[in-house]
């Protein structure tokens, strides 16, 4: 399948990579920013472009594989060309493209990404959609080629699934950086935790997460809890953090 990839970043490197090496041609890689685009197209053996009047108008599949709000004006710029249009968004309708271009589709990897952490595409969640039946097959046959777990999903599940996604991966993370903050202005090191950080998260890939919830909220212990906001009385927006957040832990028990 020849492909244009519109986007050069996180989910655009991994998804490039994956593809070529389950023997797709890559042919060009365009980002607003030229060293960026070659960069990618570089390890992909294809042409690297910052000026979208240059896009290759009769691939396969163009990936649209970029900011969510600059979507749609890059694909005002794929109207004539002749391939699926696809973007690989969590949370941006297929409408988006398919009023701009005539085969519309979405090829969403359900993972977190960074450049310098290799991922194995095969155990990442990949949801599609398309504005109909051929072009999905499409999409459905590419996405087996790269994942054991492909799933159809149509716009508004997609939009559960992501801000599902945001609750489990992005706010965590915020956490364990203000949980870091907290050692580093006590002179203590965020190497102490990671054990507990690991230990927790492996326990939920065998248990429901509400199953194995520890700590002082789901004991009840009150006592603790008054220290622990009494420590943060500097640190007012992280006692609200914390009351929030064992309020609600203390209402799943109800």
């Amino acid at each position: 399948m020849k492909i244009v990839l519109l986007g050069s970043g996180n989910v655009a490197t991994h998804l490039a990579k994956a593809l070529k090496a389950k023997g797709e041609d890559l042919v060009q890689v365009y980002s607003p920013n030229l060293s960026h685009a070659e960069s990618l197209a570089v390890a992909i053996g294809a042409e690297g472009l910052n000026d979208l009047t240059e896009i290759e108008q009769n691939a396969d599949l163009y990936i649209i594989s970029i900011k969510d709000d600059a979507i749609e004006s890059v694909a005002k710029s794929l109207k004539n060309v002749t391939g699926l249009v696809v973007h690989t968004s969590g949370t941006t309708d297929i409408n988006v493209l398919s009023s701009q271009v005539k085969k519309a589709g979405v090829f969403y990897p359900l993972q977190t990404f960074s450049k310098g952490k290799e991922l194995s595409f095969e155990n990442i969640p990949l949801c599609i959609e398309a504005n109909d039946e051929s072009q999905l097959v499409i999409l459905s046959n590419l996405a087996a080629k790269i994942s054991r777990q492909v799933y159809e999903l149509g716009g508004e599940k997609r939009k559960v699934l992501h801000l599902a996604a945001v609750f489990a991966c992005n706010f965590p993370n915020h956490l364990y950086a203000l949980a870091n903050k907290i050692l580093n202005q006590n002179g203590l090191n965020f190497e102490m935790i990671r054990p507990l950080i690991a230990e927790t998260a492996d326990k939920v890939m065998s248990n429901l997460p509400e199953n194995v919830q520890t700590g002082p909220a789901v004991r009840a212990d009150e006592n603790t809890l008054n220290k622990h906001l009494s420590m943060l009385t500097d640190m007012p927006e992280l006692q609200n953090i914390y009351q929030t957040l064992s309020d609600s832990i203390k209402l799943t028990l109800k």
